[in-house]
């Protein structure tokens, strides 16, 4: 962990892998062939350790949006203008986003954070004012933010997710608005992994051919002027945005509190891999909910050897893919706490192993 900072960095806890072989043997013994139940079993073991317990439950879903706007945006990083972000906070605040609906399906409970949008929103019930700044400076020029900045955001961050804890929320999710993120995520992927720019790079809000060549030498430009900016933070607040800070600190703040948390898609997990240079110990938390149509976002998933849970060609972030994902994770738990093993159901083992070679020899056929 990089400790050059007056940001009070959570206590977070590694998983106690000793609970791993009682576990496997809880969800082995589950009436089903071995391994039947395929990405499931491997997220009921992951909430299993999570939580420490072979009878997980999940309490109090949320889901906090983290909004702000970003001084590149004014170069033409992007098909909307700046304006849409103050536009889509109303609109959250409003209940009328994408983000909404799913958290309303799935019984989320929603908060929408001001991290340092350019227009303050106004107030609205499920609003809450953090702001830093109004915006981040143009990063082609300038840092987009003091590294004083950058350490408040993530503070904010790790105050919202203790306010949920304090909830009783076990599992959390982090979404984000903000237009020119996509930029900084871009930025901050390639200088932390060491990935090129050209790879991290994509469409966005839907540039065409000539808005993405123009994206590419704006951002390699950046990037060469913060050539010194390579540990975390400095990264963060040389390249980054408020939101995207801010939810770094959630995320390292939702692992201290033992919650299972679902990441988003691009820019959310931008904000993952730089908490996870500050502490690589959140990354077990994680559970990666989606790939999405960011080529920037399907190499940062290869890079943290991660396996998403869905593939929905989604780019729309607000934390949609997550909320897509978390009836998967629900599914999970409830097998595991309760489906019947073999002895309760009398069910033979020697069925089940029967009917495991069964399916092997199927699928070699």
């Amino acid at each position: 962990m990089n400790t050059d900072s007056h940001f009070a960095f959570p206590t977070i806890a590694p998983l106690d892998e000793a609970l791993r072989p009682t576990l496997q043997a809880a969800i082995d013994d589950k009436t089903k062939p071995l391994g039947a139940l395929g990405r499931l079993e491997s997220l009921a073991l992951q909430i299993g350790l999570i939580q420490r317990s072979a009878r997980p439950e999940l309490r109090r879903p949320a889901m906090i949006v983290f909004a702000a706007d970003h001084g590149i945006a004014d170069a033409g990083v992007s098909a909307y203008p700046a304006d849409v972000t103050v536009q889509m906070v109303r609109n959250f605040a409003a209940g009328g986003a994408a983000i909404n609906v799913f958290a309303r399906q799935h019984g989320m409970a929603l908060e929408v954070v001001d991290a340092g949008v350019r227009v303050p929103p106004g107030v609205a019930q499920g609003l809450v004012d953090c702001r830093i700044d109004a915006g981040t400076r143009n990063f082609v020029d300038e840092p987009a933010m003091r590294r004083e900045q950058a350490e408040a955001a993530l503070a904010a961050g790790v105050a919202r997710v203790m306010h949920h804890a304090a909830q009783g929320t076990n599992v959390i999710g982090f979404g984000e608005m903000g237009i020119g993120n996509t930029s900084a995520a871009a930025c901050l992927v390639s200088r932390l992994t060491g990935l090129p720019i050209a790879a991290c790079v994509g469409r966005g809000t839907g540039l065409d051919d000539a808005g993405l060549a123009r994206k590419l030498a704006l951002l390699e430009r950046a990037l060469a002027r913060h050539a010194d900016a390579v540990e975390p933070l400095d990264a963060l607040a040389a390249l980054g945005g408020f939101e995207i800070a801010m939810m770094a600190g959630a995320f390292l703040a939702a692992a201290s509190q033992r919650m299972v948390i679902l990441v988003d898609g691009f820019i959310a997990s931008a904000a993952l891999l730089v908490a996870s240079r500050l502490d690589p110990k959140v990354l077990p938390y994680c559970v990666f909910s989606h790939c999405s149509h960011e080529q920037g976002h399907r190499a940062l998933l290869e890079h943290f050897g991660a396996r998403p849970l869905l593939a929905l060609d989604l780019r729309l972030g607000e934390g949609s893919g997550a909320a897509l994902a978390y009836p998967l994770v629900v599914s999970a738990v409830a097998f595991l706490r309760e489906m019947a093993t073999f002895g309760a159901a009398g069910v033979s083992t020697a069925s089940a192993t029967a009917d495991a070679n069964d399916g092997a020899d199927a699928s070699a056929r």
